[in-house]
């Protein structure tokens, strides 16, 4: 059988390109343009396979404190670029809070779901931090994929549920959000084109995927996923002005 060719550096990679291309998408093309369309949907790729590395890094990491401590730091240090890449014209407005501290509140529900043992009190601050993320970046829908490769962990055919249920829970997300704006043929569309990305990492992941890391400059990838997020927002942001 031959070896699966993606090990996890390679598909993160990916993921900051399609988020790349999103973010040009929504800042800079109209939306209602088939480029728009089609780069806002490729990048849906990149949150979802965020979230599954989250858990899995989270059951391999040496020091959980540290990891935390770094979505908490990289959080602080994306939120200036966030808003400046989505404001709107000269004014510098606030954009809610950005994707890596949504990751954040994904890292404590799985500190609370492995470290609360008494059981009403780990769904109340479950449900609690599910609700803190309104208002954040892929808002609700982050931590429940979160909570979905959580309840997945190790097992293949769990894992693909997982998958399943996160593109048919943003599929549905996405099309309650278009009644009333667009044709029901219209709407059903772009909601199967929402499904896309999340569909094309479930195949990256589950079927290309060799379950290793990179053998060579495993530190630059380590740093390069936290520094690349609000780098390339900052950059964007800076565009945006001089445009």
């Amino acid at each position: 059988m031959q070896a699966k060719p993606l090990h996890r550096d390679a598909i993160k990679s990916i993921a900051m390109f399609t988020m790349l291309l999103n973010h040009i998408a929504v800042i800079f093309l109209p939306s209602d343009t088939l480029l728009a369309e089609v780069l806002v949907d490729v990048g849906y790729f990149t949150a979802v396979t965020m979230c599954f590395f989250l858990v899995e890094g989270y059951r391999y990491t040496r020091s959980k404190l540290r990891y935390g401590l770094r979505l908490a730091l990289f959080a602080l240090l994306s939120e200036f670029p966030f808003c400046l890449a989505f404001s709107q014209g000269t004014d510098l407005t606030f954009c809610g809070m950005n994707m890596l501290f949504t990751l954040l509140l994904c890292f404590l529900l799985l500190v609370v779901r492995e470290k609360v043992a008494h059981r009403p009190l780990r769904i109340l601050l479950l449900l609690a931090l599910v609700l803190l993320s309104v208002g954040s970046d892929w808002a609700l829908l982050a931590p429940i994929f979160t909570l979905l490769f959580a309840w997945a962990g190790t097992s293949r055919p769990r894992v693909r549920t997982a998958f399943l249920a996160a593109m048919l829970l943003f599929g549905l997300t996405s099309f309650a959000g278009g009644v009333g704006r667009f044709s029901p043929g219209r709407n059903l569309l772009a909601s199967l084109g929402c499904m896309a990305g999340i569909a094309l990492a479930g195949v990256a992941i589950l079927c290309l995927y060799n379950g290793r890391r990179a053998q060579r400059g495993r530190r630059f990838f380590q740093w390069f996923f936290y520094l690349f997020y609000p780098l390339h927002l900052l950059l964007l942001g800076l565009l945006r002005l001089c445009l």
